[in-house]
C-alpha cells in the first residue's frame, strides 16, 4: 500500500509525527488540503513539498526559472486560462500541451483546456510563485484584465488621437470601467513591486511602450501587444486620477494622485507631454512618508562629519551639484530634518514639492502665473525665516537675492547643475555673480552621484583580468572585486538599492582667494583636493572597495 503524502514528509524527516498530528487535526476542521496547511503552518516550503508529492504521484516537478519556455505554447494558450487557473503552458508538440501547476487534483482546468483548445493536456509541477512570476514575464502585466476588456468591449481606440465628442465621452465611461481602472492598478503595483520609481507609458506608431525605472536605469516591462488598443483609455484614467483635463491632448500638464496599495501609501506625481502619436506619460511614485536622515546618505565619515558642521551654521549658502536625478533633493530634505526643530522657522521654495516635512513651510513655484523662485523668495524674507531651501539657482536674479538673503543672516540650501564641486564656481560667475559676493556667502560646494549597490542575495567576488588604464588606477593593485551574479531579488540585474558618492568642496581661505582672482575650475579643484577634498572617484572606490557597487558602476556615474 502507498505511503500518503504525510507519512512521507515523516519519513524523510522534513516534518516530526507531532507537527503531523496538528496538521491533520487542523485538516479535519478546516477541510482543507494537507499540503495548504502544512505550508501555512510554516512547517514546509511549497517548493520541497511539491518535490515530495511529484515523487508520490509520479509527476515531474520543474523549475521554471530553468526551464524553456515554448513560444508556441504562450500562442495557443489565452491569458485568461492562465491567470484563471494559475497555470503556465511550457511546451507543446504533437497535439500534447504540457502545462506547470502547483496542484495537481484540480481537473476542471485539464477538462477546460482540452475542450475549449483541442489539445492533449499533460501536468508537471511547479511552485505558484514561479508560475505567476513566469506568467507575468512571457504575458504581460495585466494581461488577463487587457484580453478581458477587448472581449467585452472590442474597441477600436488606437493610438490616433479623436476630437469626436462622442468617443470622448466614450473615454470618459471607459476610464471609469472597472476593468481599466484594476489595470493601471496593475501597473502600479508591479512598478511598485519591482521598486520602480517612474513609470513611463509612450505610444508609437504601431506599439506601446512601457518602462519602469528602478535604481536609475530604465527597463522594458512585457505586455501585451493587444494593449495598444486600450491606450486612450489608460492615459484617460490616469489623467482622471491625477485630476488632469482628458479633453485637452495638445499641450503639456501636470497633476498628482494619492493611492494606497496594500498597506502603504504613495503619491504620484504625473506628467503628460504631447507627442507624435498620441500622449506620452510619466508617473513619478514617491512614498507620503520618507525617513530623511543625514546618517543614512552613505557618506563617508569625514564627509559625514563636515556635512553636520556645515548645516549648524547660522548663515551662508551650501550648494549641492549635480544631474537630474543624482539625489540633490534627498540630501536638502536630510539636512533640513537635520534642522527642523520648534526653535528654527525653515521655509522652502521647490518646483516641485517631492515630500512633504512636517513643520516646514513649503512652497511650489508657478511660473505661469508670476510666482517664480525670485518673487517667492521676496515674499519669504518678511516671514522671519532662519532656515531657507531654494529648489534651483537658475538664473541671475534667483542667484542675487539668494546670496543677498544667505548674507543678512539665513542659511540657505539650494542646487546647481554642474558635473563636479569645483565648477559650481565657474557656474554662478556664469550667470553673473561677482567673485566677491561668491567668496563671501558660499560655505560649501557639495557634488554628488547616486550608485547602485550589488545584490546582497547574489553578491559574489570575481577576479578582473582586463582593466582600463582609468580602472587600474581606481583599484590600485587590488583585483577582487564583488559584483551581483543576478538573481530573482534583484530582477537579475546584479544590483538592488542606490547610495550616494560625494565630493564635499569646502570654500576654506584659500579657495576664496582663488574665486575672487577668477581662477579656472580646474585649478580651484587641485587647490581643494590638496586641502583634503576626496574626489567623486575616491569615494566611489571606497564603496567598491568595501564591496558595496562595482567599478563599472562608478565609471558609469563619474563619466
Amino acid at each position: 500500500m502507498a505511503l500518503r503524502i504525510g507519512e512521507i514528509l515523516v519519513e524523510k524527516g522534513i516534518i516530526t509525527p507531532v507537527q503531523l498530528e496538528k496538521a491533520l487535526a487542523e485538516q479535519k476542521q478546516t477541510k482543507k488540503m494537507l499540503g495548504n496547511i502544512l505550508i501555512a503552518m510554516g512547517l514546509v516550503t511549497e517548493r520541497k513539498f511539491l518535490q515530495v508529492l511529484s515523487e508520490q504521484q509520479g509527476i515531474p516537478f520543474v523549475e521554471l526559472k530553468d526551464t524553456a519556455i515554448d513560444q508556441k505554447a504562450i500562442k495557443v494558450m489565452p491569458p485568461k486560462f492562465v491567470w484563471h487557473y494559475k497555470i503556465m503552458p511550457i511546451h507543446l508538440e504533437n497535439n500534447v500541451l504540457t502545462v506547470a501547476m502547483s496542484n495537481p487534483f484540480e481537473v476542471w482546468p485539464i477538462d477546460d483546456l482540452e475542450t475549449h483548445l483541442g489539445l492533449r493536456v499533460e501536468k508537471v509541477l511547479a511552485a505558484s510563485s514561479d508560475i505567476t512570476e513566469t506568467a507575468r514575464k512571457y504575458y504581460g502585466v495585466g494581461a488577463d484584465t487587457i484580453e478581458r476588456i477587448l472581449s467585452q468591449e472590442a474597441p477600436d481606440i488606437g493610438t490616433k488621437t479623436e476630437t469626436k465628442e462622442n468617443k470622448v465621452e466614450d473615454l470618459e465611461k471607459m476610464s471609469e470601467d472597472a476593468s481599466v481602472i484594476r489595470l493601471v492598478n496593475q501597473i502600479l503595483q508591479q512598478a511598485i513591486n519591482d521598486r520602480a520609481t517612474d513609470i513611463h507609458i509612450e505610444a508609437f506608431r504601431e506599439e506601446l511602450s512601457l518602462r519602469y525605472r528602478v535604481d536609475g536605469a530604465l527597463y522594458d516591462v512585457e505586455i501585451s501587444d493587444a494593449i495598444r488598443h486600450l491606450y486612450l483609455a489608460i492615459v484617460s484614467r490616469i489623467k482622471v486620477m491625477s485630476g488632469l483635463d482628458i479633453v485637452e491632448r495638445r499641450l503639456p500638464q501636470d497633476g498628482r494622485a494619492k493611492v494606497k496599495i496594500g498597506n502603504k501609501e504613495y503619491e504620484l506625481r504625473v506628467s503628460v507631454i504631447p507627442a507624435l502619436y498620441g500622449e506620452n506619460i510619466v508617473v513619478r511614485i514617491l512614498p507620503t512618508t520618507m525617513l530623511f536622515d543625514v546618517a543614512h546618505l552613505g557618506m563617508s565619515a569625514k564627509d559625514l562629519d563636515s556635512l553636520e558642521q556645515l548645516i549648524l551654521k547660522h548663515h551662508g549658502i551650501i550648494f549641492v551639484t549635480g544631474p537630474t536625478g543624482s539625489g540633490k533633493t534627498t540630501t536638502l530634505y536630510a539636512c533640513l530634518s537635520k534642522l527642523n526643530t520648534r526653535q528654527r522657522k525653515i521655509v522652502t521654495i521647490e518646483d516641485p514639492v517631492e515630500y512633504e516635512l512636517k513643520g516646514v513651510t513649503q512652497t511650489q513655484v508657478n511660473p505661469r502665473i508670476g510666482l517664480t523662485f525670485a518673487a517667492v523668495l521676496r515674499s519669504m524674507l518678511r516671514h522671519d525665516p532662519d532656515v531657507m531651501m531654494v529648489g534651483e539657482v537658475r538664473d541671475f536674479e534667483t542667484a542675487d537675492i539668494t546670496i543677498q538673503t544667505s548674507l543678512t543672516g539665513h542659511l540657505v540650501f539650494s542646487t546647481l547643475h554642474t558635473n563636479d564641486a569645483a565648477t559650481g564656481v565657474t557656474r554662478l560667475i556664469d550667470i553673473g555673480v561677482e567673485p566677491f559676493l561668491i567668496a563671501s556667502s558660499v560655505e560649501a560646494f557639495i557634488a554628488q552621484r547616486l550608485v547602485r549597490l550589488v545584490c546582497g542575495e547574489c553578491k559574489e567576488n570575481y577576479k578582473l583580468d582586463q582593466m582600463s588604464d582609468v580602472l587600474k588606477q581606481m583599484v590600485q593593485g587590488s583585483t577582487t572585486i564583488y559584483r551581483g551574479r543576478g538573481c530573482k531579488s534583484c530582477g537579475y540585474t546584479g544590483y538592488a538599492g542606490r547610495s550616494g558618492i560625494y565630493e564635499i568642496l569646502l570654500v576654506n581661505e584659500e579657495i576664496k582667494k582663488l574665486i575672487l582672482q577668477k581662477t579656472s575650475a580646474d585649478v580651484i579643484r587641485n587647490k581643494a583636493i590638496q586641502s583634503g577634498m576626496r574626489t567623486l572617484q575616491q569615494s566611489g572606490w571606497e564603496k567598491v572597495a568595501a564591496g558595496l557597487t562595482t567599478p563599472e558602476e562608478i565609471l558609469r556615474v563619474i563619466q
